[in-house]
């Protein structure tokens, strides 16, 4: 568990046990994007639809642009926690995007090639 604290202006002390980062934060309510230790994260709290988004939708989403380079897994397949389920390539960086937990893939929403966009999910998982 993380300890945060606000220093103002979109910035955050990140206390994690005895390691300390500093974090930055822009955007609006719904949607913040987050650089921390060199990784840019995007926390959305509705999908476009209004409804909240739950933990595999952040999960499962792109944390920036990017381009589909490879989907490893098909529909009905089952998933351990730590599976890349996708690979993503953005400023010619490899970004996997791994199972959350156990589960079976319920449905892809991207195919390889494909531009995609942060914060919207990628599959689902139940």
């Amino acid at each position: 568990m993380a300890d945060v604290t606000p220093l103002g202006s979109g910035r955050y002390r990140v206390t994690d046990g005895t390691k300390q980062s500093i974090a930055y934060a822009a955007g609006t309510a719904d949607a913040r994007w987050v650089f921390l230790n060199g990784r840019v994260y995007v926390i959305n709290t509705r999908t476009e639809t209004g409804r909240r988004v739950q933990d595999d939708d952040l999960a499962l989403a792109s944390p920036m642009p990017a381009t589909v380079a490879a989907v490893n897994v098909s529909p009905g397949q089952q998933v351990a926690r730590g599976d890349v389920l996708i690979m993503l390539e953005a400023m010619k960086m490899e970004l996997p995007i791994r199972a959350p937990r156990d589960g079976r893939v319920k449905v892809i929403a991207c195919k390889p090639g494909e531009l995609v966009q942060p914060g919207v999910p990628l599959l689902e998982i139940e």
